[in-house]
């Protein structure tokens, strides 16, 4: 049960078989900044005619398309539910019972507060 030299270099030479023979090359991810700033150069450096009115790092986007969130005007968590009789958005059935109770006044003042208040003169 000798083993050689010779031996040994012929299983190491076929044990290394599973690499690649050319690996490959690995991606470099870039942080957001040095993305930002490859796309604002490559805009700048269209020309003016050609250029987009509306990139992502404009103002001038346009409108969402999805409806706006609502909030409870309570708790401030997403509201499901809005109270019949003074439009006040709440969360859950505690709420609703801190609603159903509030004193005349108090929901105009909550209401006013997310700018749906109505004045009556």
């Amino acid at each position: 049960m000798d083993t050689t030299l010779e031996e040994y270099m012929t299983v190491y030479a076929t044990a290394s078989g599973f690499k690649r023979p050319h690996p490959q090359r690995r991606h470099r991810y870039k942080g957001a900044r040095l993305i930002i700033n490859d796309e604002m150069r490559r805009v700048n450096s269209l020309p003016a005619a050609t250029r987009p009115s509306t990139t992502y790092m404009s103002i001038a986007a346009p409108p969402s398309l999805r409806p706006p969130r609502k909030y409870c005007d309570i708790t401030g968590l997403p509201a499901h539910y809005t109270a019949p009789h003074n439009q006040i958005r709440y969360f859950d059935s505690e709420c609703y019972q801190l609603v159903k109770n509030m004193p005349p006044g108090v929901d105009q003042q909550y209401l006013s507060l997310r700018g749906a208040n109505v004045i009556l003169k």
